[in-house]
């Protein structure tokens, strides 16, 4: 869905999967201070939205889900994973309950299959699930930000800032007060910093939670059963994940960054070395400079120089070998 607010001056349209929002308006790295000071706000309404509601709405997504949520009282903001029978990642649901509505945002375009897969566990469950995206838009609110927010809306509230809930029909009123808008990128260079995963960028179609530092903020490790979780719990107490995200701090001399996908060489070895590893994401960062997100094999020594292209880069552990 296209954003009313690439009307905004100065703003440029993301592409790819992010298509439908700015990219930036102008300046990325004011955009990126202005977040970090908590001021301005990000427009995610390209976001899909799915609502859960009904009576047992809370213990029926707790049995798909990897995060425990039976319990899950009002307002408190978590996030949770839905696994292949093998334990892949296939879906990451950022979640919140006000009393009587599941709201939880997902990666722009998952949430079709999504609500196909929840559609098809309903069984004789009193539930109902929704397709919101077309009424209601998520805008992010960086923390410490004093901007209001309307009445009746609903907010997830964590550590890096607030999710807000939105009526599209608001959406340029909003941004009208909560200025400046500030594009994705610079909320991106943030996700990176804070080595954030993003479904779809850090993962492919056999990454497991381990590898991600997903254990503990998506996964809960006393839950009951829910598919892939035979995957989990052998990899938790019996073996090591084949891969790690890892931080990189890049080459600043290069122009151009290492675009996701790029392969990853151990430096030693040359341009024709095995390939360990490839980027995910990669971002220039208003005080860190070029940094990526990538997945490497696990017995790379944590202080090994590795190359990415072309790019000299040095790591930083996220997930422990």
């Amino acid at each position: 869905m296209k954003s009313p607010l690439l009307s905004l001056p100065g703003a440029v349209p993301a592409e790819g999967v992010d298509e439908g929002v700015a990219a930036h308006y102008g300046d990325l790295f004011r955009e990126q201070r202005a977040l970090a000071d908590g001021t301005g706000f990000v427009d995610l309404s390209h976001r899909g939205v799915v609502t859960v509601t009904g009576e047992d709405r809370l213990s029926w997504l707790h049995l798909l889900l990897t995060q425990h949520v039976s319990d899950l009282p009002a307002g408190e903001a978590t996030e949770a994973l839905i696994l292949s029978a093998h334990g892949h990642i296939e879906h990451a649901l950022y979640l919140v309950d006000d009393g009587t509505t599941v709201w939880a945002h997902v990666e722009p375009g998952t949430q079709e299959a999504l609500i196909a897969y929840l559609e098809s566990m309903k069984f004789f469950y009193r539930v109902d699930v929704a397709d919101r995206t077309a009424d209601v838009a998520v805008v992010y609110l960086p923390a410490g930000s004093i901007a209001e927010v309307p009445e009746d809306v609903v907010v997830r509230e964590t550590a890096y800032g607030r999710d807000v809930f939105l009526p599209r029909a608001q959406l340029e009123d909003f941004a009208a007060k909560a200025g400046p808008a500030v594009g994705l990128l610079a909320h991106e260079a943030l996700r990176v910093e804070h080595h954030r995963p993003r479904l779809g960028f850090e993962t492919d179609h056999r990454t497991i939670p381990h590898e991600l530092g997903w254990i503990g903020t998506a996964v809960h490790l006393q839950k009951g059963c829910y598919r892939g979780q035979e995957t989990v719990a052998r990899v938790q107490n019996l073996g090591k994940p084949p891969r790690r995200l890892v931080f990189l701090h890049l080459d600043g001399s290069e122009v151009h960054l290492p675009a996701p996908g790029t392969e990853i060489r151990v430096a030693g070895e040359g341009p024709d070395g095995r390939k360990i590893g490839f980027v995910t994401t990669s971002v220039r960062h208003y005080e860190l400079g070029p940094v990526a997100l990538a997945l490497v094999k696990r017995n790379v020594p944590v202080d090994e120089p590795l190359v990415a292209g072309n790019t000299a880069a040095a790591q930083e552990v996220v997930v422990e070998p």
